[in-house]
């Protein structure tokens, strides 16, 4: 990190951050969007505006407000001038319907609610009405944001280590959990994925996730560190989002190793031909990533990727650096930054520092997550290198117990995934009288490709040297794997509700 971004990453609040930077950079571009384009200067000033437009409604220093709005700059601006208030701000993914909204306006006891009005077909305000929530407001464009004179504002906070930010981790077969934050913890995150990066003032990022999701902040905080700007895309899919990328001269660009795969597929039309000219890097999380994957990359793609290891609880833990080394690069998340405390007992990954949430709304959850020294329970397996980078196993309840068995599902996905009929694949375990759990592969394939047989995946692994106890009793070829709508991770539990009766 050169000396700059670290004089920046000691500000004690993000909005001591966006100020210190529109002062050193106040016309460099940090935000553009189709032909929009948005000022580290105007961000700061904006925002303040808009602060004053939320303060003159009713908002105050720990007012509790709720928004789910896509990725757009709006939404940014929002986000900042709540920051500026020291509003106690909880972003809701947008696309997440009743049950998990109102579970969140509920529980978090939200004062007011910001919402797109109708987008992509649904009509969020009707929804909002529907909750019965408060304080409603439509922010739908640069004419929705509230406005008003600064000078009515109050200062702004002078800490950040109150909690100030409620995430929401993805419910699945329960209601999902409040996630406490601060800004210290937020600007810790990005931190560690700035100085882990090495990009400069020079580089141009892309935000194609949900600005909602955790990664929202974490990104934007390495900004506002280095003082480059990202392309914003509403929705991100391809080949249509490709315009955007060249239009701008995005150099680093990822989301998570879904995202890697589409570009990747995009790559396979044209070999050849970069699919993104200016394109110099792919970066990342979410999920662990196939060691395929990354070679696959670098082969075909001709630019570098790194990964890392996060979560809502704790928004970045590890990241891979370009200067890592091709094997650990692959086979590793990466390594820790400084301030990041990383103890595996019994196989499982525990965590301490700044970047680590202050735990959950309901005080029961907080209780369990930690351990009596403090650190961070996370449920996932994996092991520390010698040269401190970790690598990941596995996650707790991804081990499949077959006769006794441990059998980690990672340890077979990652050699599926160096198979040329496989794009992707979910390795599970389905109960089973006789066995305790079987080992099924759902298996999605590339357009074209011969089907695949059990016999035949079967054969494979064994000749990639996976022992026979550990080969799949049962597959399953769909058309797409089941996923979420932020990093497009795959959902497990969908496919062990959909197989868990099936026995083949």
């Amino acid at each position: 990190m050169n000396e700059t971004a670290h004089a920046l990453s000691t500000s004690r609040t993000l909005w001591e951050l966006v100020a210190r930077r529109a002062a050193l950079t106040p016309d460099r571009p940090v935000l553009l969007q189709d032909d929009r384009r948005l000022t580290f200067g105007e961000l700061c000033e904006r925002a303040e505006r808009v602060a004053a437009g939320l303060y003159d409604r009713g908002v105050r220093p720990g007012t509790v407000v709720a928004w789910q709005l896509p990725t757009r700059i709006e939404t940014a601006l929002l986000s900042f001038a709540l920051a500026r208030l020291g509003a106690v701000q909880t972003p809701i993914i947008p696309f997440y319907r009743d049950r998990e909204v109102g579970f969140a306006l509920r529980e978090s006891k939200a004062e007011f609610f910001a919402v797109p009005g109708t987008w992509r077909g649904h009509d969020h305000t009707a929804m909002a009405r529907r909750l019965g929530a408060r304080g409603i407001f439509e922010v739908y464009g640069a004419d929705g944001l509230p406005d008003g004179d600064p000078a009515v504002l109050p200062p702004p906070p002078a800490e950040g280590t109150s909690v100030r930010w409620i995430y929401w981790t993805s419910g699945t077969t329960s209601d999902p959990k409040g996630v406490l934050h601060t800004d210290r913890s937020l600007i810790a995150g990005g931190s560690c994925l700035a100085h882990a990066l090495r990009l400069s003032a020079h580089d141009v990022g892309s935000i194609a996730f949900p600005y909602a999701h955790i990664g929202g902040p974490d990104y934007t905080v390495m900004l506002l560190l280095y003082g480059f700007p990202a392309v914003m895309f509403e929705h991100f899919a391809l080949p249509d989002a490709l315009e955007g990328y060249r239009r701008h001269g995005v150099t680093v660009a990822g989301g998570s190793t879904a995202f890697y795969a589409m570009f990747l597929a995009e790559q396979r039309k044209r070999p050849g031909a970069p699919v993104v000219p200016t394109l110099r890097l792919l970066a990342g999380g979410g999920a662990p990533k196939p060691p395929e994957m990354y070679h696959s990359v670098v082969r075909e793609m001709g630019v570098q990727l790194t990964h890392g290891y996060g979560m809502t609880e704790v928004p970045m833990i590890t990241m891979g650096s370009p200067d890592d080394s091709a094997e650990h690069l692959a086979t590793t998340e990466g390594r820790p930054p400084d301030g990041m405390e990383i103890r595996i007992v019994d196989g499982e990954v525990r965590l301490r520092g700044e970047a680590v949430c202050q735990g959950y709304l309901n005080p029961d959850q907080t209780a369990e997550a930690f351990d009596e020294e403090g650190f961070f329970i996370t449920g996932d397996l994996g092991r520390l290198t010698g040269s401190g980078h970790l690598v990941l196993t596995g996650r707790l309840k991804d081990v499949i117990i077959r006769k006794g068995e441990n059998i980690s599902a990672k340890e077979i996905e990652d050699l599926l995934h160096k198979h040329p009929a496989v794009q992707d694949v979910a390795v599970i375990g389905l109960p089973d009288a006789e066995r305790g759990e079987r080992v099924c592969a759902v298996i999605e394939q590339p357009p074209g490709a011969e089907q695949l047989t059990l016999s035949a995946v079967g054969s494979y692994l064994r000749g990639e040297g996976l022992s026979v106890h550990k080969l799949p009793e049962q597959l399953e070829v769909v058309d797409a794997l089941p996923r979420n709508e932020t990093l497009r991770k795959v959902l497990k539990y969908k496919l062990r509700e959909r197989y868990s009766g099936t026995v083949k």
